[in-house]
């Protein structure tokens, strides 16, 4: 059983990861929905406004917090090669390294650049919205599961 600094760096990665997950399922369940139920403009604004509020320290602490942790815990397996859990803690490293945060950087985070770019009331702003909707939403879809997978992993290297 993993013990010690390294049992608490494994629970920190359960929780982190987890709610980075519940983070990203709430978009996923309701928020998208709701902002594409509104008018266009209105919910073009709103996710301009979401998108701008969720760069602030609460939610980067959480979410770049995640990513180092998932590092940390990665390298440490790496090193210590524990007789126990290293699949598991290898494997939640990388399904939040890679289909959570690195997946943000190479899906969701250009398309939320391209949004921030357009006023709300403008015919471009109309023609990409439904579209971003789509795409962005797919890509969180796998950045929840991704997540919530690592959760899992995490906890399984915990048993």
């Amino acid at each position: 059983m993993i013990e010690g600094p390294y049992f608490a760096l494994t629970v920190l990665g359960v929780l982190g990861t987890g709610l980075v997950a519940g983070v990203f399922f709430g978009f996923s369940a309701f928020v998208m929905r709701g902002l594409a139920a509104l008018p266009t403009a209105r919910g073009v604004a709103a996710m301009q406004a979401i998108n701008v509020a969720a760069v602030t320290p609460p939610f980067m602490v959480l979410f770049v917090g995640s990513a180092l942790l998932c590092a940390v815990l990665a390298v440490v397996t790496f090193v210590l090669w524990p007789d126990e859990g290293t699949v598991e803690l290898l494997l939640g490293s990388g399904l939040h390294l890679i289909g959570s945060f690195g997946l943000t950087m190479a899906a969701n985070v250009p398309r939320n650049d391209a949004l921030a770019r357009l006023e709300p009331e403008s015919a471009e702003a109309t023609a990409y919205w439904p579209r971003y909707v789509r795409e962005w939403t797919a890509w969180n879809h796998v950045r929840a599961a991704a997540s919530a997978g690592a959760a899992v992993s995490y906890i399984s290297a915990l048993t």
